[in-house]
């Protein structure tokens, strides 16, 4: 489903095949006929947070959110989506939604689950099925009765078409099979974008040129793969003055076999989503173009290959990153920190800026310690942490938590013939540890604006959840898109 537009008309005067219906907070009340309600009786419907109860006869299908606001409406209506796949309805309406009259937060909010829910990844499909939902109209006709304002509303819709395509263009490059999306693919897609958008500019690096750089670490990762590694460096100039300068860093393993510390065969099913940061990298440079921030904003993506074979790194080896330090390899499947610590680097060695965002699928143990939806965010300054936290869970409906740094943990990474370990002495704490790694590799003029956001769980997960499909969820392009927004706006942290 790829179309949202709103209408200035009441419910009834718009023609759709369907029509969605978020219950809210189970308030069976005056909006529902008598008739309607014995239905949804005899069929059992709750109203439960994302319960679906389709009515044919109706042409109504009923969605339960636990409450109007825009975590629970943007998963209400995502899921109502998801329940006509294959049903054969082409075109649905449905109100707006809003918490109060003046915040189009939630309408935003329902806008982006409507496109974010009806994602699918057909590419590999030889049959693709055409029952799917193409259009959804959105009415004035408020649930709370709200007059809306048409200028503001339709502001909030077109940032939802925009945040929500974004991170399904992600979407698309996490889920495509490995050998369809290598490093050179992955700059080709960047440089598909900047052909595009007159204010990105792209600029990639070669083994030579990275050689010259002295990113040791980087090409140690990358010199077992038949594909060689490329560094992206994805630009946004904004025609004003900037009101700010952010970096972004992405891990872009476009496959992680784990080199010759191999991962077991089933754990290295699903191998491809190791380039969501860098691919999310992509999906937010393309949102920021698109939504004409005045922020001046880089994407810098590590996209390497991490395979076996004669030339593979190894186990004992030490490894000199960009910035002079030396690194003990005791296991080739910490590789992304590496790619990582090279790529941080050059990162801030171009671009001094007043933010440095990273994003990677990091570590198993933040999965482990956090459960598979949530992200664990990491830094040395409280300000950029927060920023993320509150742009997470407050406006994009990630969740996302904080993981305090200690001395303690930091002393498990000592190496005794290099200036640090790449994987702990410990096996507790590991995405802790990890994130202390990336924090060796960030200088002092960026180390209270630096932020590590280990998104390994919600990445890609292997059945639909909320908003998210089956697969690769586009984890941290909403999130840093929110973020940008509120900065762009001169807004205070929370």
């Amino acid at each position: 489903m790829k179309l949202i537009k709103f209408y200035e008309k009441l419910l009834s005067e718009i023609e759709a095949d369907i029509e969605i219906v978020i219950v809210v907070a189970k308030n069976f009340d005056q909006r529902f006929c008598d008739a309607e309600k014995e239905l949804l009786e005899a069929a059992g419907f709750q109203g439960e947070q994302d319960e679906t109860c389709l009515l044919p006869e109706r042409r109504k299908i009923f969605v339960g959110a636990d409450s109007i606001h825009s975590a629970d409406i943007r998963s209400a209506a995502a899921c109502a989506v998801r329940a006509l796949e294959g049903r054969g309805y082409r075109i649905a309406k449905m109100g707006a939604y809003m918490s109060h009259p003046t915040c189009t937060a939630t309408l935003r909010a329902q806008a982006e689950g409507l496109l974010l829910g009806g994602y699918r990844f057909e590419r590999y499909k030889s049959k693709k099925s055409d029952k799917h939902l193409h259009k959804v109209r959105i009415s004035l006709e408020e649930y709370n009765g709200y007059a809306l304002e048409i200028p503001a509303a339709q502001r909030a819709i077109d940032k939802a078409i925009v945040s929500a395509q974004a991170t399904n263009f992600v979407r698309d490059i996490v889920n495509t099979a490995p050998d369809d999306c290598y490093p050179e693919v992955m700059a080709s897609i960047a440089a598909e974008l900047a052909e595009k958008e007159p204010r990105l500019s792209l600029q990639v690096l070669t083994p030579t040129e990275m050689e010259k750089e002295g990113m040791g670490a980087l090409l140690a990762v990358a010199r077992a793969s038949r594909h060689e590694p490329r560094l992206i460096h994805l630009s946004y100039t904004p025609k004003e003055t900037p009101v700010a300068t952010v970096s972004i860093v992405g891990k872009g393993l476009t496959y992680d076999s784990g080199g010759l510390s191999l991962k077991p065969a089933d754990f290295m099913v699903t191998m491809k989503a190791d380039k969501s940061g860098g691919s999310a990298v992509l999906g937010i440079l393309k949102a920021v173009a698109e939504l004409h921030l005045p922020i001046e904003v880089h994407g810098f993506v590590g996209a390497v290959e991490n395979m076996i074979g004669g030339d593979a790194y190894k186990p004992d080896d030490v490894l000199r990153a960009k910035n002079g330090k030396t690194i003990e390899v005791r296991n080739t499947d910490a590789e992304g920190r590496l790619v990582l610590a090279d790529v941080l680097c050059y990162a801030q060695e171009q671009v001094k800026a007043d933010y440095l965002f990273d994003l990677a699928t990091l570590t198993g143990a933040c999965v482990v310690g956090v459960g598979q939806y949530t992200s664990g965010v990491m830094g040395f300054g409280a300000e950029p942490v927060n920023r993320v936290l509150y742009a997470a869970n407050t406006l994009a409906g990630e969740m996302a938590t904080k993981l305090d740094f200690n001395r303690f943990l930091r002393k498990t990474l000592k190496s005794e013939i290099a200036d640090i370990c790449n994987i702990s002495n410990t096996r507790y704490g590991g995405a802790i540890t990890a994130g202390l790694f990336l924090g060796e590799f960030i200088d002092e003029e960026h180390k209270e604006k630096w932020a590590h956001i280990d998104i390994a769980g919600p990445a890609f997960v292997e059945h639909a959840w909320g908003e998210n499909p089956h697969g690769a969820s586009g984890a941290g392009v909403r999130t840093i898109v929110r973020l940008l927004e509120k900065l762009a706006r001169g807004d205070e942290h929370k």
